[in-house]
């Protein structure tokens, strides 16, 4: 059997050299996150911002070069096979997946790696694999997080983010995780939620359509995706109603999705509750640089905030155009997502200039490797 190809050690270090946080006269790290982390966000979502009172210019960070955000995918971008290549090619790779096999106490990688496509769609299994995945394409680049300004990640790809980010180690991550995937599965019995996604509707219509397909019933606002895509997630009955009467609200398509729970509406409450206790018992570390949470379309730093915002995340809305918005408002020109090819066409539909790369093959890996370089 041929060794096994890795991203040379010395590639990675001519990557890291001395981070944009360790250079200048900021000092530490922790420094510069708070120099960061004032960065403008909708005035709704920051209660500091006086009306009429001056606004920091997020642009001045630009006197050091372009900006970059890493960024991780949710659910729906796992497969059957997903990992196996990276696997046999990088010692990093494959300490990830043993490392969170460990934590699960179960061969999650092997049903990464050979299904049955059923039980990885589960999302108490689709949840850790998704995030063991990504971290396992970013630790075989050996690219510090400090070489992004922010990170941030889709749903679920936001526990990616912090553990890239450095506030949750990988076996903590993979643990809450497979518990949220649980707790989001009990909260609603199968066949009571459901969720759709509208397209060619932006947020207006979208909120529009949900309005009025409620009835009484739970019709919510689930992912703000990119200006063409939303998400709607509630009681079953109120969603087929939704995707009835879409049309005539101005969306091209409405389309059923295959899930096996309404995710981010306020059914998920159980949900919320549990990770509550559990996120209440975790440590949650500083992160190494600023993570834009869903829920506020903001970045934090804080610990506390950082817990409340997960919960919070269960029942809210992933507000994800606005997220890229905002990091290209605050100078972010770059966005290198890894494990998925799905947020990367997104953020294209939301930043049109913007650069994105998409990492998922070692062909990807050390291409970026070259490149950063």
């Amino acid at each position: 059997m041929p060794e096994p190809i890795t991203v040379p050690t010395t590639i990675a270090r001519l990557i890291n050299g001395p981070s944009r946080r360790e250079g200048g006269g900021g000092g530490g790290g922790g420094g510069s996150v708070s120099a960061i982390s004032f960065m403008s966000a909708p005035s709704h979502c920051r209660p500091d911002l006086a009306i009429g009172a001056a606004r920091p210019n997020p642009r001045a960070a630009l006197q050091e070069g372009f900006m970059r955000a890493f960024i991780f995918p949710g659910q729906g971008s796992q497969s059957v096979g997903m990992g196996a290549e990276l696997a046999e090619a990088s010692g990093a790779a494959r300490d990830v997946f043993a490392e969170v096999d460990e934590a699960l106490g179960q061969h999650l990688f092997k049903l990464m790696r050979e299904g049955p496509e059923a039980d990885l769609t589960l999302t108490e299994n689709a949840q850790p694999a998704i995030m063991a995945h990504a971290i396992a394409v970013f630790r075989t680049l050996g690219l510090a997080v400090t070489k992004a300004d922010f990170v941030a990640g889709h749903s679920l790809g936001e526990y990616s983010a912090l553990c890239a980010a450095g506030s949750f180690d990988l076996a903590t991550t993979a643990r809450l995780l497979k518990q949220r995937g649980q707790a989001m599965q009990a909260a609603v019995p199968v066949g009571v939620g459901a969720m759709a996604a509208l397209l060619g509707a932006d947020l207006d219509k979208a909120q529009a359509i949900a309005d009025a397909a409620a009835q009484g019933d739970v019709c919510a606002i689930a992912n703000d995706n990119d200006p063409s895509q939303v998400v709607i997630s509630g009681h079953r009955t109120a969603i087929e109603r939704a995707i009835a009467i879409a049309k005539d609200h101005g969306a091209k398509r409405a389309v059923l999705l295959p899930v096996s729970a309404p995710f981010h509406c306020p059914l998920m409450q159980p949900a919320a509750d549990v990770m509550a206790e559990a996120l209440a018992s975790t440590d949650i570390k500083t992160p190494a640089v600023p993570v834009f949470a869903n829920v506020i379309a903001a970045p934090v730093s804080d610990p506390a905030r950082i817990r409340e915002l997960l919960v919070e995340q269960v029942t809210g809305m992933v507000r994800w155009r606005e997220s890229v918005l905002e990091m290209t408002q605050a100078g972010v020109t770059e966005f290198v997502e890894f494990g998925g090819k799905v947020l990367g066409p997104m953020v294209k539909r939301i930043a049109p200039d913007a650069k994105v790369t998409s990492v998922i093959s070692m062909d990807d890996i050390e291409a970026l490797a070259k490149e950063i370089a």
